[in-house]
């Protein structure tokens, strides 16, 4: 009698935490069926880069490159605002050859006069935008403006490999199946990227072999060049990340030196009391 009247209390109050329960269940299982599917986007294969670990630095000659990669085709969509010109000696190069470089440029300014007008770049100048602004960006590219490269390789975690996938994940159309057309909505017309996120990409295959010619006469093949503007927009990221490695392992020598040293200053002044 006792249990079948404290069923009944608890019954009122049972009832709706079943009912909680399986809303939850519900929920729960929409929610692993979305991460389900989006889980069918490929992870990008992990690259071994030389400026990785504690003691990596930057492959100079790779970078240099890469700036060749992004000057030539990269810049015609994407800016650099954080650079200036002068920062290209870090990358091993004289004032004599950034001259160089960018002697073809002009950067928009005020003459003497006051009046606007075009001068010849400086190198205290940063890289030229290709825009004018964001608005004028976006109307040359389907009302999206493409994003600064500053700091691209920092915005996710894994960034140099996931750069380095999308520049070589593209899929030429005639080469998807037609599961993967139906169930992406893929059209002629749009760019398929096996690494992106959802597939479809706004951003044509910007490389391909041979996209450029490189001044040291190494092949340019697509993957060569993905890795090459990978290596110079990490440097970009992050200029003086070598110096700050340097720093790093220099104070963790110091403290080690003080750890020891301190150390047998507490045994000396402890020796009589053990």
């Amino acid at each position: 009698m006792r249990k079948t009247i404290v069923s009944g209390a608890i019954a009122p109050l049972v009832a709706p935490l079943v009912a909680f329960a399986a809303l939850a269940a519900g929920a729960f299982g929409v929610a692993a069926e979305s991460v389900s599917a989006f889980e069918t986007d490929q992870a990008p294969p992990e690259h071994h880069w030389h400026f990785q670990g504690p003691f990596g630095t930057y492959d100079r000659a790779a970078a240099q490159r890469g700036y060749q990669v992004y000057a030539e085709v990269c810049s015609a969509c994407h800016s650099l605002e954080l650079l200036a010109y002068r920062n290209l000696e870090d990358l091993g190069l004289t004032e004599n050859q950034v001259k160089g470089l960018i002697k073809d440029i002009s950067v928009f300014d005020l003459n003497d006069d006051g009046q606007p007008a075009d001068r010849p770049a400086k190198l205290s100048d940063r890289f030229k935008k290709p825009f004018p602004n964001a608005a004028a960006a976006a109307a040359a590219n389907n009302g999206k403006a493409p994003p600064d490269l500053s700091v691209i390789v920092k915005a996710r975690e894994g960034g140099p490999d996931y750069i380095f996938g999308i520049l070589t994940g593209y899929v030429p159309f005639d080469k998807l199946t037609p599961e993967q057309v139906k169930e992406f909505n893929v059209g002629k017309d749009d760019n398929f990227n096996k690494y992106f996120p959802g597939h479809k990409i706004g951003m044509p295959p910007p490389l391909a072999d041979g996209k450029v010619t490189y001044a040291d006469g190494t092949k340019a093949t697509l993957d060569q060049e993905a890795s090459d503007v990978v290596q110079f927009l990490t440097w970009a990221s992050e200029p003086k990340m070598e110096d700050r490695k340097r720093t790093g392992v220099r104070v963790i020598l110091f403290l080690l030196v003080l750890a020891g040293f301190l150390y047998a200053v507490k045994r000396q002044i402890w020796s009589d009391k053990h």
